[in-house]
């Protein structure tokens, strides 16, 4: 499938071309936050024939069947697949389907999707929404690096280019301060597996204590597993313009007992307990500078993306469970049809990195990447990865369930962001100290 095939109707790409591509909002752009499109910038109606329905409200509250600091229940666990794709069929629906989707169908035959009812449960607090919508008038590019942004998460929910898209992914809505334990998995083509456990801690920089000038968030991220990686502790500092400065990152390893800087903290280099499978800036399905490509929008279209992903979540769904060979456990996947923008990556002439090309399709909703189709650099596709969402509907956070990345060429993947065998779950809000996100402190988080 060629990827202009995925062109938005001519009407609705003419107006993305007839705006300045760094102009801001105006007054009566923002004035349809909260009436024809929703006030992250989704269209609120639903499609046509009523597979995509209207926007509501989201899954603003937890069903009756949550257990608060133990599990998010599957609000919609009765339901069954309306349609089920397999490498038989998929040629029928591949205008719905990725190009990586295509290609996992054809190197795996067991490899299937199944689709089920359609439900838009992205939802966020109230005064998330009163920040977009105040923002969104005053907020610009400068160069590719966002400009007079105070507290808006999606800062430019019209957008315009596929720039403006990458940054409503990058700095989209994670509850402020997120802290979780999270399992990946790297499976070798033979099915052989390992556990590597991480405790992660994200603050955004308004929920600090201390609120520093230029910065997106801080981040702190140590290893609980496997022993071989136990003491190796990261600390990020994330500038928002990133024009003005670069990443600040550092690494303390236990070994040898001292804090180091880490400048290679970025773009394609490879993260440890991945196998090679994942760079830096696919930590979160996307992150960081993303200067070194151009990016392109493409347009939007409905397409099957992974979505409400209770089920494979659920406590008593065991790790064995969930890794498979070749790819997770398929019945335990979850696909609906929703609107994503589609934007294509690809890499300047002068830079490095590892992918000529990447392809992102995300979710109108969320602004979360839900599909990344990677290509080596002689244009080959490499890899695919798919990143399953949910609401975590506590906290009024829509974000990643698990994200599993799959090399086409090694037939290895890697599955991550699973806690299935962990006690408790996520936790969102609250503020962080700047105390604890400073080089000093990693000695603390590695002993």
């Amino acid at each position: 499938m060629k990827l202009t095939q995925t062109l938005i109707a001519a009407a609705v790409t003419a107006a993305f071309t007839a705006s300045p591509a760094f102009a801001k909002l105006t007054d009566a752009d923002a004035a349809r936050l909260g009436k024809d499109l929703t006030p992250t910038g989704g269209e609120m109606a639903g499609n046509k024939d009523g597979s995509i329905p209207a926007w509501t409200g989201g899954l603003a509250k937890p069903p009756a069947c949550f257990k608060p600091g133990v599990e998010y229940c599957d609000p919609y666990a009765g339901e069954k697949p309306t349609l089920t794709i397999t490498s038989a069929n998929a040629e029928q629906y591949k205008d719905k389907l990725a190009v990586g989707a295509l290609a996992m169908f054809k190197k795996y035959p067991t490899f299937k999707m199944n689709i089920y009812p359609t439900h838009r449960t992205a939802a966020l607090p109230a005064d998330v929404y009163a920040s977009i919508k105040d923002e969104s008038t005053k907020i610009d590019l400068n160069g590719w690096a966002v400009s007079n942004r105070v507290r808006s998460n999606v800062p430019f929910p019209i957008p315009k280019n596929g720039l403006e898209v990458i940054w409503n992914h990058n700095i989209r809505y994670l509850g402020g301060n997120t802290t979780r334990s999270q399992s990946s998995f790297p499976v070798r083509p033979n099915g052989d597996f390992f556990k590597v456990t991480f405790v992660e801690n994200r603050v955004a920089n308004e929920n600090m204590d201390k609120p520093q000038d230029n910065k997106a968030f801080f981040f702190t991220g140590y290893f609980a597993a496997p022993p071989t990686l136990v003491g190796t502790v990261f600390l990020v500092h994330e500038p928002l313009d990133l024009s003005k400065e670069q990443r600040s990152a550092w690494i303390y390893n236990a070994g040898q007992r001292r804090v180091r800087r880490a400048p290679d903290l970025a773009y394609d280099n490879v993260n440890d307990g991945t196998e090679g499978m994942r760079f830096t800036d696919q930590y979160d399905a996307y992150n960081g500078a993303p200067d070194r490509y151009d990016w392109k929008l493409v347009g939007k279209k409905e397409m099957y993306i992974p979505y409400n992903s209770y089920k494979v979540g659920e406590k008593k769904v065991t790790y064995k469970d969930i890794i498979q060979k070749n790819h997770a456990n398929p019945e335990l996947m979850r696909y609906e049809l929703h609107r994503v923008w589609i934007v294509e990556g690809t890499l300047k002439a002068g830079q490095k990195h590892s992918y000529g090309k990447r392809t992102f399709l995300i979710d109108e909703d969320s602004w979360n990447v839900s599909w990344e189709d990677a290509y080596d650099t002689r244009g080959n596709l490499w890899r695919v990865g798919i990143h399953g969402n949910m609401q975590y509907y506590d906290a009024g956070v829509s974000w990643t369930r698990y994200n599993a990345w799959h090399d086409l060429t090694s037939g290895a993947y890697l599955m991550s962001g699973l806690d299935n065998e962990a006690k408790g779950i996520a936790k969102f809000g609250g503020s962080g100290k700047l105390a604890d996100f400073q080089p000093d402190a990693l000695r603390r988080l590695g002993n």
